[in-house]
C-alpha cells in the first residue's frame, strides 16, 4: 500500500502525518505555523518531508491549505491567516525543493472530500461540511461532486454576515463563530491580554464551573446555528457535518442543535447535523484523497 506525506495548514498550527492510501494514519505531529514568513514556512515544511523520507518510500506530498486555492496549479490567491502564501504557488515552490509531486487543495474542500470518501457523508450525494478553526470554512457536495465555484471561492462560509443590528457592514461568521472568535471573547471577559495563548478546550473546561463563560459559549454556538440555518435554507443538503479541533468538545453539537430548534423555521427545512468522522484529521486525509484523485492513482 502506498504512503503519502500529508499537511493540514492552519493559521495557528501545521498538522502533518504519514498516511496509507486507505486513510490510515501511521504517524503524525504538528508545529506552529510560520504564517508571515515564506522562507521559514518552506524551510519547516521541507524539514518535515525530509524527516519522513528517511525511513519511508513515499508517493507524494498532499497539502490542505486555507484560502482561495487553484487545485489545478497550486496557486493561492489568498491563504487565510497564512499571509506568507498570498499570491504564491506552494506547489511549485515545494517541488523545487523536494523530490516528490505536490498537490494542494482548499482546507474546507479537503475535509469534505475526507467525509465523502470514508467519513460520515459517504452515503450522501448532497451535503455541506463546515470547519471551525481560526476561521470558518467548508466544502459543498452537489450531485456527488465537489462544488469549487467559478474562481475557487466556494465554501467560504465565514464571510456570511450573520449579525447586522442596523449597522454596516455587520459582523461575519468568522468574527462571531470561529474558534478564534470564542477565544477573543473569552479574553475580553477575563481581562486577558490578546497576546496570551489560550486553547479552546480551556474555555469549555471553565464553562462547567462558570456561568459567565457558559453564556459565552452559548452565544457562540447560537451564532454557529445561524450560519448553519442559512446554508441549509440555501442548499437543502441531505446533512451537515461539522469538523475542526473544537468538535472534540462533547457539548458543542448538543448546544448547536438546541439553538437551531429555537429558530421557528428550522422545522420546515431541518436536516441531520453531525460531527465529522475524521474530526481534526479530516484535512490531512482529504488532502491525500485529493492527491490520489488528481494523479489518477
Amino acid at each position: 500500500m502506498e504512503k503519502f506525506i500529508s499537511f493540514d495548514v492552519g493559521g495557528t498550527k501545521v498538522k502533518h502525518g504519514l498516511l496509507l492510501e486507505d486513510g490510515t494514519i501511521l504517524s503524525k505531529g504538528s508545529y506552529s505555523t510560520p504564517a508571515t514568513n515564506l522562507d521559514q514556512f518552506l524551510k519547516k515544511m521541507e524539514e518535515t518531508i525530509i524527516m519522513y523520507l528517511k525511513n519511508n518510500h513515499v508517493t507524494g506530498v498532499a497539502i490542505s491549505l486555507p484560502g482561495f486555492i487553484n487545485p489545478e496549479t497550486g496557486y493561492s490567491e489568498r491563504a487565510g491567516a497564512v499571509t506568507a502564501l498570498i499570491n504564491q504557488n506552494l506547489k511549485s515552490l515545494l517541488e523545487a525543493k523536494v523530490p516528490l509531486r505536490v498537490e494542494i487543495e482548499n482546507d474546507g474542500n479537503c475535509a469534505a472530500i475526507a467525509e465523502k470518501i470514508s467519513g460520515n457523508a459517504k452515503n450522501c450525494s448532497d451535503f455541506i461540511c463546515i470547519t471551525i478553526g481560526t476561521g470558518i470554512g467548508g466544502g459543498i457536495f452537489v450531485n456527488g461532486k465537489l462544488l469549487r465555484g467559478h474562481s475557487f471561492r466556494t465554501g467560504e462560509f465565514g464571510f456570511m454576515i450573520t449579525q447586522a443590528n442596523g449597522k454596516y457592514p455587520g459582523k461575519t461568521m468568522h468574527s462571531l463563530a470561529s474558534t478564534s472568535a470564542l477565544i477573543k471573547s473569552y479574553k475580553k471577559l477575563k481581562g486577558i491580554s490578546e497576546h496570551e495563548r489560550i486553547k479552546g478546550e480551556t474555555i469549555f473546561v471553565e464553562a462547567a464551573k462558570s456561568t459567565s463563560v457558559k453564556k459565552l459559549i452559548d452565544d457562540w454556538t447560537r451564532n454557529l446555528g445561524y450560519g448553519i440555518f442559512n446554508l441549509v435554507a440555501t442548499l437543502n443538503p441531505q446533512k451537515i457535518v461539522i469538523g475542526g479541533g473544537v468538535t472534540s468538545q462533547q457539548e458543542l453539537l448538543k448546544s448547536i442543535k438546541k439553538h437551531l430548534d429555537r429558530i421557528p423555521w428550522w422545522n420546515d427545512i431541518k436536516v441531520p447535523v453531525e460531527l465529522c468522522k475524521h474530526q481534526n484529521d479530516a484535512g490531512m486525509i482529504g488532502a491525500m484523497y485529493h492527491f490520489i484523485q488528481k494523479q489518477g492513482l
